[in-house]
């Protein structure tokens, strides 16, 4: 599926910016500030200065809150968008309700205390973070997440993405009927998106810390509907088309014979046309000259 923009020139001003290097803006620019979060029910509160507010906008993490507060706003990170740029980009502090800061451990705790299957979500969003991919919450569409390949005020969605654990698909996870998988790919399909299985292997190894996504791996798999009339097979239109082609060869080859056949004679009957023709344009300027000419005696 191609990008869908929003506008006229949106592409090029994406590949003028990327998001890699917005990002990379936004963590040096944390990293300065030496910022702090603070662990809020199932989300991560940031008291954004005037720079951190436009670069955090631009790399799409959180939304914004906007408070009394002049100069500076909150950010509403979700969990994982929280545990990317504390635990693999290194450039922010998770404190609690005590206002300790957590260390990766313990704020891996919290998390899947606060969301059973956060490992699997954040593995999931860590993927598609990494190929510099914009992701937000997929719960207006029904999915996990949705992906984006630049800001969404630049680029519509490309990916509804749905997050399968280890084993889900098989006895009481979702897909486990086709009638799931027909309604995810008919919702995705509905708006312009295509549908990004995402399966979470652990192969074997538990969440006991975080260390332990590094022997996780991720599946991906795109799904679309199969519409017959694209695909299959008509014998009448194959047969029509076949008889057109065979009558359109006979009738070339007849020309092809018949021009070579009558080459010579075509080309003298050319020539005499010619001829015949200069012989009538020399004819018609006498009579006029001859015109002219008696119209001059008969007015002297």
């Amino acid at each position: 599926m191609e990008p869908r923009w929003k506008g006229k020139g949106f592409k090029a001003k994406a590949l003028a910016e990327p998001i890699s290097k917005i990002v990379s803006q936004l963590r040096s620019s944390l990293i300065q500030s030496d910022a702090h979060g603070l662990l809020v029910g199932c989300s991560v509160l940031i008291a954004a200065e005037a720079e951190q507010i436009d670069l955090l906008d631009r790399a799409c993490f959180g939304n914004r809150n906007t408070t009394a507060e002049k100069g500076k706003e909150w950010f509403q990170l979700g969990l994982e968008e929280a545990f990317y740029l504390c635990y693999s980009l290194k450039c922010l502090t998770i404190v609690s309700d005590d206002h300790c800061p957590k260390n990766d451990v313990e704020l891996w705790q919290c998390m899947i205390s606060k969301k059973s299957a956060f490992p699997d979500f954040y593995k999931a969003y860590a993927h598609l973070r990494m190929k510099n991919w914009v992701v937000k919450s997929g719960s207006t569409y029904g999915v996990d997440f949705v992906a984006y390949r630049h800001h969404p005020s630049l680029v519509h969605s490309e990916y509804a993405v749905l997050v399968l654990s280890e084993g889900e698909d098989e006895v009481n996870g979702r897909l486990r009927l086709w009638s799931d998988l027909h309604c995810a790919t008919r919702l995705s399909g509905s708006v312009v998106k295509t549908l990004l299985v995402l399966k979470i292997n652990k192969n074997g190894n538990g969440a006991a810390s975080p260390s332990s996504l590094e022997k996780y791996t991720v599946v991906e798999r795109t799904i679309t509907r199969w519409r017959p009339e694209q695909c299959r097979e008509n014998p009448m239109i194959d047969e029509k088309i076949t008889k057109q082609r065979e009558a359109l060869g006979k009738a070339a080859t007849l020309k092809t014979k018949f021009i070579t056949k009558h080459d010579v004679k075509l080309k003298k009957g050319v020539v005499g046309i010619a001829s015949s023709l200069i012989v009538v344009s020399v004819s018609l300027t006498l009579v006029l000259i001859s015109i002219m000419v008696s119209r001059r005696f008969c007015l002297n």
